[in-house]
């Protein structure tokens, strides 16, 4: 008998099948105690076998996104923002933008939630199987510049294009050098209509010469851009200055103002 489990558990471990390795005894002991037959005792085994890997599949996705941190959807306070169009992000949440490679662009001043909700959209792309990376816009443009400098901006980009979601997060808070907005509309061109990217920016699209400096560069990026894009609009008052404003006053802070750090289980190891 002994003989028969250690050949077992070194079979299933060369298969790779570590959840079914950990789970026959116990899963051996609940079947006999219930009286299920061997494909009932099978099947509890394999289920649990795919769910655990479609678990590791989502935290590994995650963990690949670079998420600044873990933001839900479902902790976004709607009430804040009256004008703001619910239905349509929890269409989105749906994830039917990512097959087709369509932009989400989130317009509006800053501290009210463009980035929970980027975050949060791109949790959900994970949760759903997809690829993403997470960028902060400033971040980016340093990347494509070293990344230029080094003779590997082709290779920087390609890879980028093999991610399914790709979020540029505050375009716009720091104007770019004529080098980092060249970059940014290459980036951009290049993933357009092949990823779905998702921007937000705390300017009107007016206003986006400010950063990019040239007209006829920043109307051809726009137009990209635009082309079948998701627009959100946040109009309200910044979340930030009422959690001030409540500090000050004693009062509570709202609580969709919290986050948490990305911490996820490690995957079971092999022993």
């Amino acid at each position: 008998m002994m003989q028969s489990t250690m050949l077992l558990d070194t079979y299933l471990k060369q298969l790779q099948l570590s959840t079914f390795r950990r789970n026959y005894h116990k899963f051996a002991e609940d079947a006999a105690s219930a009286n299920l037959n061997y494909e009932r005792y099978l099947l509890a085994l394999t289920e649990q076998e795919i769910a655990q890997r479609e678990r590791n599949r989502q935290m590994r996705l995650i963990k690949e996104a670079r998420l600044p941190v873990i933001k839900e959807l479902a902790d976004f306070d709607f009430t804040m923002l009256p004008q703001f169009n619910k239905a349509q992000l929890l269409e989105l949440s749906k994830g039917n933008y990512i097959r087709k490679a369509e932009p989400i662009l989130m317009v509006g001043n800053p501290g009210l939630g463009k980035t929970h909700v980027a975050i949060a959209l791109s949790l959900l792309a994970c949760r759903q199987g997809h690829k993403v990376r997470f960028f902060n816009a400033a971040g980016l443009v340093n990347e494509l510049i070293q990344a230029q400098d080094q003779h590997s901006l082709t290779k920087f980009i390609k890879t980028a294009a093999c991610f399914q979601v790709v979020v540029l997060d505050e375009l716009g808070f720091i104007p770019f050098s004529a080098t980092g907005a060249q970059l940014i509309f290459q980036f951009c061109s290049a993933l357009h209509e092949k990823v779905a990217l998702i921007i937000t920016t705390n300017l009107h699209f007016a206003e986006w010469t400010q950063v990019f400096g040239d007209e006829r560069l920043t109307a051809a990026l726009l137009d990209r851009l635009t082309h079948r894009a998701h627009i959100l609009e946040f109009v309200g008052e910044s979340y930030r200055f009422r959690q001030r404003l409540q500090v000050v006053t004693g009062a509570p802070p709202p609580p969709n103002l919290t986050s948490r750090p990305i911490k996820e289980d490690p995957p079971p190891t092999e022993h």
